[in-house]
């Protein structure tokens, strides 16, 4: 097992992967920025470094200072979290240059997947599903043929990102050169990349991804869905495992041929697979996350297993201590992002907490590094916390989940909670009846 971990990260998967650590007997150090020397990942770590000012580029992104932090710290493994330095495959080369080890999928896995082009081939070649699309548009006169042999309306996506960065709805041919440009120049400022590609676009569909872990001996399993289909402008607010609309066949199958593309690719660690889902249960392979994800709670309380440690027990050279008919889906648990938001506008409202207080009771989980008096900073993500709740089955996550929002306190900034309170009052929600325009819809 490793002498020591550095996270790479700031916030509440900094603090969760300080748990998993200290449960594991592991000491871990802390990086941050001057904006959070007073954060809690900051106090609860063994050691902590400042690793520059506020500014992410010159902190959480700087790889020379993150790598003197490890040095400094005699520290021989480093954990990413999500965001950041996660999916940077040159970080993971960097670690690996130093004799440091990355807590994560090899270095050529992580460019593989994150090249949109690349991983769509790979999947291709493994036999899964992918939406129809094309190759990296050279030209607005190339893009306007693709588009017009797929049909209206398609989605211009960016090659070398996602979280919504880069992508543009196309419902006529008038609207391609200006969406095209648009997006090509958003890609550029966000990934270094203006590469783009065309995808049929699927307007009424479900966003459904599958976790995956994968150790060196070649035992891949997976732990099931998670429901990701209520979303604003690409990114995800209200996530649930597992999902109500998979059948037990369809779970088992898209979840096998998950596997099979891990395997395919050579891929170790925790990773996500991520599909669109029509309303024929049609499946298309969207993208792989290679990292651990923002909603991985929702698996954990349902599947019964800490993904954060096995990352660190597979980095270390362990292996699974399981195998796919180890795992059981029990109950449901649903995951309310509260970000520190204009729930009406989405505009941000960073600021001071004057007063916060937590949900607590059975079956309600709270990962968050906030408190009262805690400053939710314009530099970073706006997230103040994840209410996660779970039940016997989806009614009573939901109703669990109205009552730890009621009992939720947070003054002083704006927060999304009276938008997942509509949700969860919503009768088509509560049906089942989502899908990735639902706030739109609804």
């Amino acid at each position: 097992m490793f002498r020591k971990i550095l996270i790479a990260n700031r916030g509440e998967i900094a603090l969760r992967i300080i748990c998993a650590c200290k449960e594991l007997g592991i000491p871990t150090v802390a990086v941050y920025s001057q904006a959070d020397q007073h954060s809690l990942h900051v106090r609860f770590a063994d050691e902590a470094v400042c690793i520059g000012p506020a500014s992410s580029s010159e902190s959480y992104l700087n790889i020379p200072a993150v790598i003197s932090a490890a040095e400094i710290t005699n520290t021989d493994a480093i954990h990413p979290g999500y965001g950041f330095l996660a999916e940077s495959a040159y970080f993971a080369e960097v670690c690996e240059a130093c004799g440091i080890t990355f807590i994560g999928p090899s270095p050529e896995v992580i460019r593989m997947m994150g090249d949109k082009e690349a991983a769509r081939k790979a999947m291709k070649d493994a036999g899964v599903p992918v939406v129809p699309g094309t190759e990296k548009i050279k030209s607005t006169v190339t893009a306007a043929g693709k588009a017009r042999e797929m049909g209206y309306p398609v989605i211009v996506k960016a090659s070398a990102g996602g979280g919504g960065k880069g992508m543009r709805i196309i419902s006529t041919p008038e609207e391609l050169p200006a969406a095209l440009e648009v997006a090509q120049n958003e890609a550029s400022a966000a990934f270094g990349s203006g590469d783009v590609y065309l995808e049929k676009y699927i307007p009424v569909a479900r966003h459904i991804e599958f976790q995956i872990l994968a150790d060196r001996f070649g035992t891949v399993v997976h732990l099931g869905e998670r429901e990701c289909s209520i979303q604003r402008r690409y990114q995800k607010l209200l996530e649930e495992a597992p999902s109500c609309y998979l059948t037990p066949e369809l779970r088992n199958h898209i979840g096998e041929l998950a596997v099979r593309a891990a395997r395919a690719v050579n891929y170790t660690n925790a990773g996500t697979m991520e599909f669109i889902v029509d309303e024929k249960h049609n499946f298309y392979f969207m993208e792989m996350n290679t990292r651990i994800q923002v909603e991985h709670g929702v698996t954990e309380l349902v599947v019964g297993v800490d993904l954060i440690k096995e990352q660190i027990r597979i980095a270390a050279g362990e292996k699974l201590g399981y195998t796919q008919k180890n795992i059981a889906i029990r109950g449901n648990a649903i995951e309310c992002r509260i970000n520190a938001e204009c729930p009406d506008t989405f505009f941000p409202s960073p600021g001071k907490l004057t007063t916060f207080h937590p949900p607590t009771g059975i079956g309600v989980r709270v990962d968050t590094a906030a408190y009262t008096e805690y400053v939710v900073s314009p530099f970073y993500d706006s997230l103040i916390a994840k209410v996660i709740t779970c039940g016997r089955d989806r009614q009573e996550a939901i109703n669990r989940m109205k009552r730890a929002l009621e009992m939720t306190v947070v003054e002083g900034v704006k927060t999304t909670i009276p938008l997942h309170q509509k949700i969860l009052r919503d009768e088509n929600f509560r049906a089942g009846r989502i899908h990735t325009r639902f706030l739109e819809k609804f």
